[in-house]
């Protein structure tokens, strides 16, 4: 999809991502990130012209969880509201959609997640097929593990190179504070053979927000906006048995479609939960070498379940704003072995 109006990134926020949060509710994790970014533009409530979410009820445990993260925002007098049972980044598409229509200038989008006070293994295995596959209760770490497996057998990895990824990410987390893991955490054991606990995401608790911008009221707001050039989704078979999991033609079809071949990245933060994952999403996104790869340290540092993905597009576009990236792609995923794809492009001005 490209746009028709330009709307760009123009704040981002997150929080300092924990193994638990058991202090907080979610509206407690989820204002100050909300304060942060209206903070960083200038902007209050009243000014914002869309408001959209990304959650889980399945986290939460009950249903419409989400109305009660609005009392952050602050619902009244009444706002234009929606809400995604998706990850942020999905969030973001549909704010993106809406300024698109010309219906709003200005969005806040926010996502989080508290995978602490459950198994979110467990929790997991309900996106599956209801009839065949979640009934034996095959979690995300072991169908990862099966895609690992596969890419090893097809020559296309292998365990050091794994190790090598989950290092790298890492050592590249001590540098950014909201990070949950750095270079202290090692491999470990097997969690599911081919995959140690060093190739898969901590789990834990955290929030993410950005306030999307059209057009001149953008360079109000931000002095280096990251415009949103190109973004896609795009989705895979559900069923694992029908898929080819060492490739993601998903992930290669939202990129062309977003514009990430027309000319040479020099960032990608990837949502890629697992090493193996890594592996595929670089294959599909034709990214060499000289591209700096999840600079953030990505999901391997930090995966808060509903907002790691908006985090890998407002890491992109915080890279933009502080002139450390001038065309950057961020990725988001969501469900078993990357299922689902969402791919921008994000631009700075030339300087």
């Amino acid at each position: 999809m490209r746009p028709a109006r330009e709307v760009a990134i123009v704040a981002f926020g997150q929080t300092r991502h924990q193994r638990s949060t058991d202090e907080l509710s979610e509206v407690e994790m989820l204002m100050p990130v909300l304060h942060e970014v209206l903070a960083a533009t200038g902007l209050k409530t009243s000014d914002i012209g869309f408001t959209c979410s990304g959650s889980s009820d399945y986290l939460a445990g009950r249903a419409f969880s989400f109305t009660m993260a609005l009392d952050g925002v602050g619902a009244w007098p009444p706002i234009s509201e929606s809400h995604v049972e998706m990850d942020g980044a999905w969030a973001l598409y549909e704010a993106w959609t809406k300024l698109q229509t010309g219906e709003a200038d200005t969005a806040l989008v926010y996502s989080y997640g508290k995978s602490s006070p459950g198994s979110v293994r467990d929790v997991l295995t309900r996106q599956l097929d209801p009839y065949y596959v979640a009934p034996l209760w095959p979690d995300a770490v072991a169908l990862a593990a099966l895609q690992a497996q596969a890419l090893i057998d097809a020559g296309e990895t292998d365990e050091p190179a794994l190790a090598g990824i989950a290092t790298r990410s890492r050592a590249s987390a001590d540098a950014n504070p909201h990070a949950q893991l750095g270079s202290s955490a090692g491999q470990g054991d097997y969690a599911v053979r081919p995959l140690r606990t060093g190739d898969c995401p901590p789990v834990g608790d955290g929030a993410a927000a950005v306030i999307l911008a059209a057009g001149d009221r953008a360079r109000d707001l931000c002095a280096r906006p990251a415009w949103i050039r190109g973004i896609d989704h795009r989705i895979e078979a559900h069923a694992l048995g029908v898929r080819d999991l060492t490739a993601s033609p998903s992930t290669r079809l939202a990129a062309e479609r977003a514009g990430v071949f027309e000319r040479p990245v020099d960032t990608a933060e990837l949502h890629a939960p697992f090493t193996s994952q890594e592996v595929v999403l670089r294959k599909a996104l034709g990214l060499g070498d000289d591209v700096d790869v999840n600079p953030s340290g990505g999901a391997l540092a930090a995966n808060p379940v509903m907002a790691a993905g908006l985090i890998r597009l407002g890491e992109a576009a915080a890279r933009i704003h502080r002139g450390a990236s001038d065309r950057a792609v961020a990725h988001a995923t969501s469900g078993p072995c990357l299922q689902q794809n969402l791919v921008a492009v994000l631009e700075g001005d030339a300087r």
